[in-house]
């Protein structure tokens, strides 16, 4: 029998492991143009908080005791579809469990790309895009800018600090912990900020960066947003794409410098990375040549068996990933 996680009631502040319940999935004959999948890989990811709440936003909130959905890649073992085979790895969004029947339509044959099937849920699939867009794109990021890279341990800001470095970019990482402030000066970052330390994170951003900084990519808001404000260059653009300081606690960000940004005719842009994904092919074509030069590196953090998906997914939210968060089914 089939198995997935559902949502069994909505969080109130930082979810909980009775918050999450396990049901059995219907494993009914396939219907035209559809495909059974054997997910081997699931993707936990911060946006995913906010489908918890019975809010409107860009993506439906997870219906309460149906199939939570995300990030997979998976193999598949049954075919009604003329373009997809049993055997094809491929990419999906019916995560959270450990098979799904879904429309051949709604699935991605994995890029031939050089690398484990699990990349395709971090630096070359939705994380990785975000940073590459979000980067280059939304921020419009060129080389000689100094950028600010809040959350630069996790999937999405280690691909920020190498594409920046790859592009003859400055690059000024946060993270909590020396272990994790190594890791991302190994990325290439110049400068790493502790934000852990008991340096205030505008103290410790204003020594990292004497200039000030041109560009700054959000995946935190809060303090780190505030000293951003506080350190804009003239011109400066931000593109923030998420506010994982915010997620659970509801509070509104104390912005003191917000000010900062009118004079300084500072460019703050939000962005989901569904905008770009009609740009795929080109993203793919850029990391894949960076790939084959030896300028990416990536790194896991692994939780094994569907049973630990709620563990997996509420480490996010207490520093316990070194880069991608996955689940080995």
């Amino acid at each position: 029998m089939a198995r997935a996680w559902s949502l069994k009631a909505r969080p109130q502040g930082m979810p909980k492991h009775t918050d999450f319940a396990m049901i059995d999935l219907d494993q009914s004959t396939l219907g035209a143009g559809e495909v059974r999948i054997a997910n081997r890989w699931l993707s936990v990811d911060p946006y995913m908080r906010g489908r918890m709440n019975d809010v409107k936003s860009y993506v439906p909130p997870f219906a309460l005791g149906e199939a939570m959905q995300g990030g997979a890649v998976g193999e598949v073992v049954e075919s009604n579809d003329d373009g997809i085979k049993v055997g094809d790895m491929v990419l999906h969004m019916a995560g959270w469990r450990d098979e799904a029947v879904v429309s051949a339509a709604q699935v991605q044959k994995l890029p031939p790309l050089d690398v484990p099937p699990q990349a395709f849920l971090g630096q070359l699939g939705m994380p990785g895009m975000t940073g590459y867009f979000g980067l280059l794109q939304v921020a419009e990021a060129k080389a000689g800018d100094t950028v600010f890279v809040s959350a630069a341990a996790g999937a999405v800001g280690s691909t920020v600090v190498q594409v920046a470095k790859a592009k003859g970019m400055t690059v000024i990482g946060s993270a909590g912990g020396a272990e994790k402030c190594a890791w991302v000066k190994s990325l290439g970052a110049d400068a790493v900020i502790d934000y852990k330390s008991d340096v205030p994170v505008v103290k410790a951003l204003g020594e990292a960066a004497p200039k000030g900084i041109d560009v700054y990519f959000d995946n935190v808001g809060g303090e780190h947003l505030d000293a951003a404000l506080a350190h804009a260059n003239m011109h400066a653009r931000f593109a923030v794409c998420g506010m994982i300081d915010v997620y659970n606690s509801g509070a509104a960000t104390q912005l003191k410098y917000l000010a900062r940004l009118i004079g300084n005719r500072v460019q703050i842009r939000g962005f989901i990375v569904s905008d770009y994904m009609n740009r795929a092919e080109e993203f793919y074509k850029d990391m894949g040549g960076m790939l084959a030069a030896g300028t990416l590196k990536r790194q896991e953090t692994v939780h094994e068996g569907l049973e630990t998906m709620p563990d997996a997914f509420l480490g996010l939210f207490s520093g316990g990933n070194t880069g991608k968060m996955l689940v080995k089914v």
